[in-house]
């Protein structure tokens, strides 16, 4: 299968997607086609374990590069690495209404289920070529520490993560700043997380660093990531009859549209799903678009009890009105510059209209969001963490709405976030053998200006020097 750019300038090899970031033309990758999964593979689904599911999503996207067995193997080596042996379980919240619980992997977050995958093809791949490359990460929290935990130590492979200081939970730049990793480089930007998005943007727009560096990226960006995270999408809902026809709503709490994409990925492979449900914070942009027609930035990205999601660009709503629009690259091309000066466009009416069709979307405020903290413990006993709260928020918002079973994401353990618990319900979480003791460890980070040459210079004399 070849993989084409929303902006209509480049194909790609599977390989390449891997191991590339944005394509050439700035646009993102996505599928020449979709592989539709029938009923009858859908209900196989839920009998199969995970790691199983994960090698007959990947096989159709990877065809020529990597075969099943291959596929599988690195599969099983991924998975072994979590802590419970459904990788992805679903707890009952309520009648119809499901937690779906994505922190069991090494950082306890979502972004382990795809990056412990991404990181053993990536090493095959650089195996097979002979080659070296540098891993870029823009996190605003959860992703960096993923990304390290994934590809410390990996062969052939530096790993660069930038966050934007001051802006994640101290126990999320702990995760990240105290692996001692020779491959390993850590960042703390002065700015926001959109800040260092948009360097990671300019690093990959530059060609001759991009030739010298080998640089590829593993945010969501990377479309093998959001393939990875679709699988989690499969299983959840072939567990609740989606093989049988029923359709499932899910709710994802989302800043960077990537981890709700991987919905609509799955949608477009055959899932029966009803609406995806988008929660955000107060940083709004994707609440605005959806519900307006106009997609802009409106003043800075405030800091939030969810810092994950303290986004203002959401780079994968691009692959979304690519899809919405009948896949019209010209016009993404051209509303996508319009934003690059303007920092705003309005999205075409048959676009709203598709999008309408599959997602709905609320905002949940800072009070609403302990709120939702407190009365899940309340009614459950268990804690959930900011980011998962606000999806719930939004479920509160919205499930009128909705029809059928309802999934929520619950995307990182609530022990990275002691402050929000604790004003949530009185008490910090307990603190699990993953967490325990960074406080005591030594952090390394360089803090550099928001500059793309400080980033670049700095990137060059960690890499070109191995």
């Amino acid at each position: 299968m070849e993989f084409v750019s929303t902006r209509g300038g480049q194909r790609a090899s599977f390989e390449d997607v891997l191991l590339g970031g944005p394509a050439p033309d700035g646009g993102l990758f996505l599928p020449e086609h979709w592989p539709v999964f029938t009923p009858p593979q859908i209900r196989e689904i839920a009998s199969l374990p995970y790691a199983d599911v994960a090698t007959r999503v990947l096989t159709p996207f990877a065809q020529g590069y990597f075969n099943g067995e291959e596929l599988h193997a690195e599969a099983e080596a991924a998975y072994a690495t979590f802590r419970h042996g459904a990788i992805a379980p679903l707890r009952q919240l309520a009648p119809d209404l499901f937690l779906l619980e994505l922190f069991h992997g090494p950082t306890l977050a979502f972004k382990d289920v795809a990056l412990q995958l991404m990181s053993r093809l990536f090493a095959r791949a650089l195996a097979r070529r002979k080659r070296r490359a540098t891993v870029i990460a823009a996190t605003s929290g959860d992703t960096g520490s993923a990304a390290i935990a994934a590809f410390c130590g990996q062969p052939g492979l530096n790993i660069v993560v930038l966050h934007p200081k001051g802006r994640v939970s101290e126990m999320q730049r702990r995760q990240m700043t105290t692996v001692a990793g020779a491959n390993v480089h850590n960042i703390a930007l002065e700015g926001n997380f959109d800040d260092t998005q948009a360097i990671v943007k300019a690093l990959f727009d530059d060609v001759e660093f991009r030739r010298r560096t080998n640089l590829t990226a593993v945010n969501s960006i990377n479309l093998v990531r959001i393939l990875a995270q679709a699988v989690y999408y499969l299983t959840s809902a072939a567990a609740l009859g989606a093989g049988f026809g029923r359709a499932v709503n899910f709710v994802v709490p989302t800043g960077n549209f990537g981890d709700v994409f991987a919905g609509e990925a799955a949608a477009r492979m055959g899932l029966p799903v009803a609406r995806l449900v988008i929660g955000t914070n107060v940083n709004d942009i994707l609440v605005r678009a959806l519900t307006t027609g106009s997609y802009a930035v409106a003043g800075n990205v405030q800091p939030t009890f969810s810092p994950s999601m303290d986004i203002q660009v959401a780079s994968n709503f691009e692959r979304a009105l690519f899809e919405a629009s009948g896949r019209d690259a010209a016009w993404v091309g051209d509303v996508m510059a319009q934003f690059r000066t303007a920092r705003r466009f309005e999205i075409s009416r048959e676009a709203m209209r598709e999008l309408a069709g599959r997602y709905i979307a609320a905002k949940t405020g800072e009070e609403e969001t302990l709120s939702a903290i407190r009365d899940t413990w309340r009614a459950t006993g268990m804690i959930v963490d900011p980011h998962t709260a606000v999806g719930l928020g939004a479920y509160r918002t919205l499930q009128g709405e909705l029809r059928g079973p309802v999934i929520a994401l619950s995307t990182a353990h609530p022990a990275k976030f002691p402050d929000a618990i604790t004003r949530a319900i009185g008490d910090p979480p307990d603190v699990p053998e993953a967490l325990a003791g960074l406080s005591g460890r030594a952090e390394r980070y360089a803090v550099l200006s928001n500059s793309v040459s400080a980033v670049r210079e700095f990137i060059l004399s960690r890499t070109e020097q191995q």
